[in-house]
């Protein structure tokens, strides 16, 4: 029998390869993107023990109404009520429309706060000698 063939029976082409990860004696994740999340961490919102999807629910239809009623008070009324009253009470501006606009500022606004943690956190990851821990191959 011909040595490559030898080899070639120990090869299991079949099954895929597990890294195995090292866990190092920190609780900190990995990644950003591991991170748990806690609704009662959460700064800006109030969540009550055992109603988190409820008060989530209560959350997702009310504020994106309201910055829709203030980004339409503030910038394309300029702050004068004749014109917000005309706006929004006399015309076809109905509660969907006004949402939507406030939902779209809202998801601006959370996006650039993922961004703003995901940085922080490989910056504070980065400073703690996170990422002095990985090995580097010699000769590179």
């Amino acid at each position: 029998m011909d040595p490559i063939e030898e080899v070639s029976k120990s090869i299991d082409y079949g099954r895929p390869v597990r890294r195995v990860k090292k866990k190092h004696g920190n609780d900190m994740a990995t990644s950003f993107s591991q991170k748990p999340v806690d609704l009662q961490k959460t700064p800006f919102l109030f969540f009550p023990p055992g109603k988190e999807m409820l008060f989530l629910g209560i959350y997702f239809v009310t504020l994106p109404y309201i910055v829709g009623l203030l980004f339409l008070f503030f910038y394309v009324s300029k702050g004068q009520a004749a014109i917000f009253g005309s706006i929004t009470v006399n015309s076809d501006a109905n509660f969907f429309l006004v949402w939507v606009i406030g939902y779209e500022i809202l998801a601006a606004f959370i996006l650039l706060m993922i961004i703003k943690s995901a940085i922080s956190y490989s910056i504070q990851q980065s400073k703690s000698g996170g990422n002095a821990k990985r090995k580097r191959r010699p000769g590179r």
